[in-house]
């Protein structure tokens, strides 16, 4: 009996071992790694992104630099990264699970990563951030690759909504918060303020819709099309335009159309040797084809 039960433990464990993967995952990336498995990596690179983490929170850039691929910091790499560092009294990154990985037939090693992190900021500003991270180590140890996700713990550091849309009348969006809308905005704006300064009219009217609705500070509302843009200059001189900030924004959870806030100053010089100066407070409304539909205008005088 005893024998009997001795070989039915080795034959459970051997159906054990024969049945324990050692490799599971899938790639899914097109590619020649697509299907590929991935397994257990080497321990020492999780070791060395503890070290890592460790000259990171130190603020220590010289030590933390030597961890990272020179082609991957890139030319300015070192300093720009010693700035950051140097922008901050303090900060703390303290991982609490590290996963080592490799993909089948890759020597490298890849670093899933979840930490705890802290930022104090010389300038006063506060950030605490749940974050999980990608480190790719190649073969000679050195991170090549970075990736990182976040959750925000933080009042201070802000979200990525906020506000709230209440509009004249009610209405389905009354109530709603704002978010920031990225659809190339800031750039078309840019050029918009380039191309008005230099009073070039076919690439000025080039942003706005057929037809386009300017309403300018003193209640005047214009609509005009794009081929009676250029009367816009006929009186002018030379124009200034300098923005201080542009802000994109749409309502939560609606279609893609955006209002652009513009802050400004601008200097207007007449033909007649009048001098036109004021703070400006514009907001650019863009419809679903990106176009520039409308324009409210707000002044005051310097």
């Amino acid at each position: 009996m005893k024998q009997l039960l001795k070989g039915i433990f080795l034959l459970l464990t051997t159906v054990l071992f024969v049945n324990c993967n050692s490799s599971g995952g899938k790639n899914l990336v097109a590619g020649d790694n697509y299907g590929k498995t991935y397994s257990i990596g080497d321990n020492a690179m999780s070791e060395k992104l503890q070290i890592l983490a460790k000259a990171y929170s130190m603020q220590n850039t010289d030590e933390l630099v030597k961890h990272y691929d020179a082609e991957f910091l890139g030319e300015n790499g070192v300093e720009s990264t010693r700035k950051w560092l140097e922008s901050m009294d303090s900060i703390s990154m303290e991982p609490y699970v590290i996963i080592p990985v490799k993909l089948e037939g890759d020597p490298d090693t890849k670093i899933l990563a979840w930490s705890k992190e802290e930022r104090h900021y010389k300038n006063g500003s506060y950030e605490k951030l749940d974050l999980m991270e990608f480190f790719n180590f190649n073969k000679e140890g050195k991170v090549d690759k970075f990736r990182q996700w976040k959750a925000i713990d933080s009042a201070n550091f802000g979200k990525s909504y906020g506000g709230k849309f209440i509009g004249k009348k009610d209405n389905e969006y009354s109530g709603r918060p704002l978010v920031f809308s990225d659809r190339n905005e800031v750039a078309i704006i840019e050029k918009l303020i380039k191309d008005y300064n230099e009073m070039n009219i076919a690439e000025f009217a080039e942003p706005f819709a057929d037809v386009a609705t300017l309403n300018d500070y003193k209640g005047n509302a214009m609509k005009m099309e794009k081929k009676d843009m250029a009367g816009i200059f006929n009186d002018y001189k030379s124009v200034n335009w300098v923005p201080y900030a542009i802000v994109p924004l749409k309502i939560y959870n609606t279609d893609a159309a955006s209002g652009v806030q513009v802050m400004s100053k601008e200097t207007r010089v007449f033909k007649n040797g009048k001098v036109w100066e004021k703070e400006l407070f514009e907001i650019f409304y863009f419809n679903l084809e990106g176009k520039i539909t409308s324009m409210t205008q707000f002044a005051r005088d310097l």
